[in-house]
């Protein structure tokens, strides 16, 4: 059922248009003066942080007092306690290995971690749009839009990830949509205006094959209300929502982000470095500023590499595409300690690691079922 419609109220067929642009073409949108460059490359555009000064000089570190710090020693009842522990934890594990395995030998090792964090801010600009609802267009009349980096915006509490999206000012723009072409609405791809559609259950013959009786489905049209339009024969334009018109503007988009550099230090028991990686420490050493520098002299000559490698490596990252706000160094200390057991004949190890006492186990002898992940 076709509809009369005016020239005003009429309806373009864009059943086989391609969706909506991310952005309108750029031939649609008058230039703003501060951000031409926006339409060199696909309407988006990273800007780069102004340059600023360096923090303070590095200063000379006694290492002393740090290398005093000692982890408490694992005895033979912390490590049955800590396997009970965390079978007990365990669905499938019986306690009575736990409780009657004869532990042999302790290996206890102290590892360094460093860890570097860098906390930074980056800013890009896209055009986007959404539908016009006669509301104050604040555009390029009012005034020029500021760079992006002059926009001041609250900043997250440090070290916490978060991405927020802004209107830059004098930036906005009205125009016709350009998927409707001002119409507000479309005709209807699933029965092309007509508002019905052939019957499924007859396919448009009014009867069911080989059944005397006209379909009940269609009542013997052999058509059925098209249920993507609810009969009426167009949709509602799913960009401007029906308003006719968008508004454009450039949106500032500020990501900041927690870039993690991580370093254990080298050790000759067979634990898994990802869970030392996680595991819990005893803080040794901590340095936050603007601006860190790399630890020369410490006495492990392999945590001092990794801190100047880590620091290099952030500051080649992010120093073409991001404004460090706040770096932090910190060095823990991880206990590991292996056990060497022996029950019912087999000799087998587990590991306690961090000042928590977590537990890995290699090959637990009193398991019940299969399918648990051992950690």
């Amino acid at each position: 059922m076709d509809r009369d419609l005016s020239d005003e109220d009429s309806v373009v067929d864009l059943s086989f248009e391609a969706e909506s642009p991310l952005a309108p073409p750029a031939e649609l949108l008058e230039r703003l003066p501060s951000y031409d460059c926006l339409f060199q490359g696909g309407g988006r555009q990273i800007f780069f942080p102004p340059l600023e000064a360096l923090g303070r000089p590095q200063e000379p570190r006694c290492w002393s007092s740090f290398l005093e710090h000692r982890v408490p020693v694992v005895t033979e009842e912390v490590a049955r306690e800590a396997l009970l522990s965390f079978v007990n934890s365990k669905c499938c594990y019986g306690s009575a290995a736990a409780g009657d395995l004869v532990i042999q030998e302790l290996k206890q090792q102290t590892l360094c971690r460093y860890r570097l964090e860098t906390f930074s801010e980056s800013r890009i600009s896209e055009w986007t749009f959404q539908p016009f609802t006669k509301h104050s267009v604040d555009g390029p009349q009012r005034g020029t839009s500021p760079r992006l980096w002059d926009i001041k915006v609250q900043v997250p509490p440090m070290f916490q990830e978060d991405t927020r999206k802004f209107q830059v000012p004098h930036s906005s723009l009205v125009k016709e949509c350009h998927k409707c072409h001002g119409r507000g609405r479309y005709k209807c791809s699933g029965c092309h205006g007509a508002g019905m559609v052939r019957c499924p259950s007859c396919c448009g013959a009014k009867r069911r094959a080989k059944q005397p009786r006209r379909c009940q489905m269609c009542s013997g049209s052999g058509r059925r209300r098209c249920s993507t339009c609810s009969g009426r024969g167009n949709k509602t334009c799913a960009t401007c929502k029906g308003e006719k018109k968008l508004l454009h503007f450039i949106q500032l988009v500020i990501m900041w982000k927690n870039s993690l550099f991580e370093f254990v230090s080298e050790h000759q028991l067979n634990c898994p470095g990802e869970l030392l990686a996680k595991a819990k420490g005893e803080n040794l050493f901590k340095d936050e500023n603007t601006m860190v520098y790399p630890l020369i002299d410490f006495p492990l000559r392999e945590i001092s590499l990794a801190s100047q490698r880590g620091i290099a490596q952030h500051s080649a990252t992010l120093a073409s595409r991001a404004r460090v706000l706040q770096q932090r160094q910190t060095i823990e200390l991880i206990p590991l300690t292996e056990v060497r057991y022996w029950y019912q004949g087999k000799t087998s190890v587990y590991y306690i690691y961090g000042t928590d006492h977590r537990v890995h186990v290699v090959d637990y002898p009193e398991q019940y079922c299969c399918g648990c992940t051992i950690i």
